[in-house]
């Protein structure tokens, strides 16, 4: 389906808890979120509804989010469920990494195609700060698994954070030889809440290119990543300029929370609630979320900040 301006939706980002183990600080309260009754959030059946009404509408690409998905205990019905829809090709789920390693293979086997995990640092130190809660041996260990259960494609997500890891951009970009996987640098976002860093954090994608004069751009595209190559690496960089340079004219998306609100626009406030909805009313109102879907957000920097109404953890990552 098309949306107003003409751009082909064909991607549903469905947020599967709003809870999470980790509490990195540019998306997580220290003590978590306030954890809402289990009647206000989606239930499974209800998820793979909206997937299937999603999928009518001519949405075939599916990633499951949270919080952090491996948490929820039903996560590997609500994958096998999901990617067993009619029409979907695509199932794609993101994670810290930390609970992956046992769970790997069986992801597999439920029909995810592949894995975003997000990796911020490859400093130990640091990546307890930044997590707070987290250990990195246990999100390599979980990269390592992805890799033995044959994933292929693997993505490692980083949050460019000026003063934080900008000092390890060559070390990160240094994975991609290291593993067949994409790294992609990811611009820190301005969201609503838990700000916990100053206006230097806010540093464009282009650093990266300014770190590593040696990569040589890639004729491929990948979604909103701008794709680059180390000499002689299994994987990509990939920058994904969310901030210095948005992508708005080519959003082919649409969110789901897991309290059941739909998001035409991820920096926008407006939601549509299909919590509770039926099939036919759901896809009427996927139908108005997309018709719904504005031209481009509002611009964001270090002081304008998103009018998302929510924190990254609450409408999913």
């Amino acid at each position: 389906m098309r949306d107003t301006y003409g751009r082909e939706i064909s991607y549903l980002r469905l947020s599967v808890t709003d809870l999470c183990n980790l509490r990195c600080r540019y998306c997580m309260p220290e003590d978590g979120v306030c954890k809402k009754n289990h009647e206000e959030m989606l239930t499974e059946d209800e998820m793979i509804l909206a997937v299937r009404a999603a999928a009518s509408l001519g949405i075939h690409k599916l990633r499951l989010t949270g919080g952090e998905p491996l948490v929820k205990k039903n996560i590997l019905s609500i994958c096998e469920r999901a990617a067993a829809v009619a029409g979907i090709r695509e199932v794609c789920l993101t994670t810290n990494g930390t609970l992956l390693a046992p769970l790997a293979e069986d992801l597999r086997r439920a029909g995810v195609d592949r894995l975003n995990i997000s990796l911020d640092t490859l400093n130990p130190g640091k990546y307890a700060h930044i997590t707070r809660t987290g250990a990195l041996p246990q999100a390599l260990r979980g990269i390592e698994s992805a890799l033995e259960a044959g994933f292929e494609r693997l993505k490692l997500n980083a949050v460019l954070i000026g003063g934080f890891n900008d000092d390890e951009i060559p070390a990160l970009a240094e994975l991609t030889r290291r593993y067949p996987a994409d790294v992609r640098f990811i611009e820190l976002m301005p969201m609503t809440e838990h700000e916990a860093f100053g206006r230097g954090a806010y540093v464009p994608a282009s650093a990266v290119l300014s770190a590593l004069p040696e990569l040589l751009p890639e004729a491929r595209s990948d979604g909103v990543a701008r794709l680059y190559r180390l000499p002689g690496a299994k994987g990509s960089v990939g920058l994904i300029s969310a901030v210095s340079s948005h992508f708005c004219t080519a959003c082919n998306r649409i969110r789901l929370t897991a309290d059941g609100k739909l998001k035409p626009c991820l920096h926008s406030d407006r939601e549509i609630s299909i919590k509770g909805l039926g099939l036919d009313e759901m896809r009427r109102e996927m139908e108005r979320a997309i018709l719904d879907k504005p031209a481009c957000h509002a611009p964001l920097s270090a002081t304008r900040r998103s009018g998302a109404g929510r924190g990254m953890n609450r409408i999913g990552g």
